[in-house]
């Protein structure tokens, strides 16, 4: 099966960018998920095989669920080491930018990726990419940059040689962008790069458990929570929505992750076709985070960019909203309301 997306220009370029290299940095985006973690730890597992020095920085901190992946002890965080990446940014031969399509997605990090006389290379998969790269390997049809890394890597011809450290996360990664294969996730490559990982030896039904079977006592009160006493059914636009405060937040311990996947689990309801979920920030006066997740052809990046200021993939998306929680359940419901006629 041929799997490759790399010109022949391409191939040539990214080969001399790497090999003309020694220090390099791999960054992705604030609030990383396990695409980006993934991606970025397989990609770095890639590059140490071939003897570089690579350093991992992400803007924020990750949910606790992936902290079992291998190398995550590596894994820099610019909120807690800005002066150390700075400098590793400052003396970088190149900077692959994974999972993000435009540079405000890292946030508090853009000045210093602005900065940074290195090139930068992109490795992305959500339309419309604006990253000022030498080199930007798009594919919005991929279901995870996982996957991208995968596809370059094998193009590279450095698979063979990879062990269950570069397989682990990037299987990891694929998994959590699509929602355990549930969405974006029909095309047979994509079980052939699986069958491929397969091969390093990796336990996917492990990598299930430790992903979707690690949380807290607390989290699981709060999705019960949530899904008795805020969620939101709108039988008549087939669609739900719920809002989580600081208040429900502090009530049951929220840490980063615990509102991981709720968004999908509305989605159980027979013949509903969107669920969107709202997050008070809880270190941000006015920010809401929302995720938007979608069945069949319902256009999620449509409506959060239209509502959102954000975007996404055709099932999957998410924004922000920089309002109270009461606005951003008013904009919620309009934006409902707009796209009646796609719903109903």
């Amino acid at each position: 099966m041929n799997i490759d997306i790399l010109t022949e220009d391409q191939v040539a370029q990214l080969s001399h960018l790497i090999s003309g290299s020694q220090n390099i940095v791999i960054t992705c985006h604030r609030s990383p998920d396990g695409d980006a973690i993934g991606s970025s730890l397989g990609f770095a597992a890639y590059l140490w095989s071939l003897g570089k020095e690579v350093s991992i920085i992400v803007p924020d901190q990750f949910p606790d669920f992936l902290a079992w992946l291998p190398n995550t002890e590596k894994i820099i965080r610019y909120d807690k080491h800005k002066e150390k990446c700075d400098m590793l940014l400052k003396i970088a031969d190149v900077v692959f930018c994974l999972d993000f399509n435009t540079l405000s997605r890292v946030e508090d990090m853009e000045p210093a990726l602005r900065a940074t006389k290195a090139p930068l290379v992109l490795i992305d998969h959500h339309l419309n990419p604006d990253v000022p790269a030498v080199l930007t390997v798009s594919q919005p049809g991929a279901c995870s940059a996982s996957e991208l890394v995968f596809r370059i890597v094998w193009q590279l011809g450095g698979f063979e040689m990879q062990t269950k450290h570069f397989a682990t996360p990037v299987y990891c990664g694929m998994m959590t962008d699509t929602g355990g294969f549930q969405f974006n996730s029909t095309k047979c490559e994509i079980y052939f790069i699986i069958s491929q990982l397969l091969t390093k030896n990796i336990d996917k039904d492990k990598i299930y458990r430790n992903v979707y079977h690690n949380y807290s006592e607390n989290r699981l009160r709060l999705m019960g929570y949530v899904m008795y006493e805020k969620l939101v059914y709108l039988k008549e636009y087939n669609a739900s929505y719920y809002a989580i405060t600081k208040e429900d937040q502090k009530r049951f311990n929220f840490v980063k992750g615990d509102a991981e996947g709720l968004v999908n689990i509305p989605q159980q309801i027979k013949g509903l076709k969107l669920s969107i979920s709202m997050r008070e920030d809880t270190d941000k006066e006015n920010t809401i985070w929302i995720s938007l997740r979608s069945v069949d052809d319902f256009p999620c990046n449509e409506m959060a960019a239209q509502f959102f200021n954000g975007g996404g993939h055709l099932n999957a998306s998410g924004g922000r909203l920089n309002c109270t929680i009461e606005e951003a359940i008013e904009i919620t419901k309009k934006a409902i309301e707009s796209y009646a006629d796609r719903l109903i």
